[in-house]
């Protein structure tokens, strides 16, 4: 991979073109080339910060280029790469900033990663605006963004046990096959809280065998009757939708997904209709992840855990510190309350929250020291070695 660095100034252009899907989405299609930097209070006065413009990533000789004309696009239908499905919104937008950054930073091959972003209608700052703003931070990025139409479930979701969990953009995971083109056969699922620092190919290639339709890291020691409620368990019917499975805990946060199998068997209408139970019976308390334990649990190709070091921002309560489980990491993961840049500000941070610091690049207007010292530790490979973080 070669590292170029942005000029100072120059006049840049954009092209955007806007494609209509009936019901769950429009796309707003972004070309990489440059743009100015974008206001970074909206028309409502919603303030979203600003970022600096992120280092140009671009393939080594290695790599099968994908930008031998950057005149013209790269399609979101290209199936030679790499795929990658996130949310952007005004709430999170620094930590999705964080997490394409450490993608680009760790990826062998940069331009042969495609972003397919999904903003939420009705966002505070409008999808145009986040567009704008990623596209001034990451000049040369390939990316679309989609506009979530959040009508589509908002009559769907039930209370959980934390309000965050209850935006509607968190079941855009479960609508994937309906925003993204048609012609996007695969994806890379990743939430907002995490950043990789591995190659991202290496996940890409993970095998779907035997049909299945996702794969995630599984964690089969976990209680998993805890994720049901006792309504649930004590019904005399609805234990049996696992009959035949051994169902195990998977987190929703990381999942390889195959679109065309997903299409084929309309797996967005099964969550619907365990979502439209739970609106009737109240079977779970977790937001958008039951209903993929109860389609999927047990049928999940398991993916070495190396890629979702989850639970990082501690629990749905307190959001506590975390440490890291034992053995590699390539994917680190702040599930949970606690979110690394809120903390880093605060000036209370985990001591795994300046991980994700070297990725972050907001113009910060919040005075605080950087410590670059990862309380005594120099990198991830030596705090991960130090049994008192295991």
């Amino acid at each position: 991979m070669r590292l170029r660095f942005p000029m100072k100034s120059a006049f840049f252009a954009f092209v955007v073109f806007l494609v209509f899907i009936p019901q769950f989405s429009v796309g707003i299609r972004m070309i990489p080339g440059r743009i100015s930097a974008v206001s970074a209070t909206v028309g409502n006065g919603f303030d979203l910060g600003s970022f600096v413009e992120a280092p140009e990533y671009r393939n080594g000789k290695e790599c099968v280029s994908q930008s031998l004309n950057r005149e013209n696009f790269v399609s979101s239908c290209d199936a030679s790469l790499v795929h990658v499905a996130m949310t952007l919104d005004s709430e999170y937008l620094r930590g999705s900033i964080a997490a394409v950054h450490s993608m680009l930073r760790h990826a062998s091959c940069p331009e042969n990663v495609f972003f397919h972003l999904i903003a939420a209608e009705f966002d505070p700052a409008s999808p145009r605006v986040l567009s704008q703003l990623v596209r001034s931070t990451f000049p040369s990025l390939n990316f679309k963004v989609y506009i979530f139409r959040e009508d589509t479930v908002i009559n769907l979701i039930s209370s959980s046990i934390r309000q965050a969990l209850e935006n509607p953009l968190n079941y855009a995971r479960n609508y994937l096959g309906d925003i993204l083109d048609l012609c996007v056969d695969r994806v890379i699922y990743l939430d907002s809280d995490i950043i990789v620092v591995d190659d991202i190919t290496k996940l890409w290639n993970t095998s779907l065998t035997e049909s299945r339709i996702i794969g995630a890291p599984e964690y089969c020691h976990a209680n998993f009757t805890k994720y049901f409620t006792s309504g649930f368990w004590s019904d005399p019917a609805l234990p049996g939708f696992f009959s035949g499975r051994k169902p195990c805990y998977f987190n929703t946060g990381v999942m390889v997904m195959d679109l065309v199998r997903w299409r084929e068997g309309n797996y967005r209408e099964k969550l619907e209709t365990w979502m439209q139970i739970q609106k009737k019976k109240r079977i779970y308390d977790l937001g958008s992840l039951p209903p993929f334990l109860l389609v999927f649990a047990g049928n999940v190709e398991a993916i070495d855990h190396r890629w979702n070091q989850h639970g990082l921002g501690g629990d749905n309560v307190r959001g506590s510190c975390r440490s890291l489980h034992k053995g590699p990491v390539s994917l680190l993961h702040w599930s949970g309350k606690g979110k690394p840049w809120v903390r880093l500000d605060e000036k209370r941070p985990c001591p795994l929250d300046h991980l994700w610091e070297p990725y972050d690049l907001y113009e910060h207007k919040i005075e605080r020291a950087k410590d670059q010292s990862l309380f005594g530790f120099s990198s991830l490979s030596e705090l991960t070695e130090d049994s008192s973080f295991l």
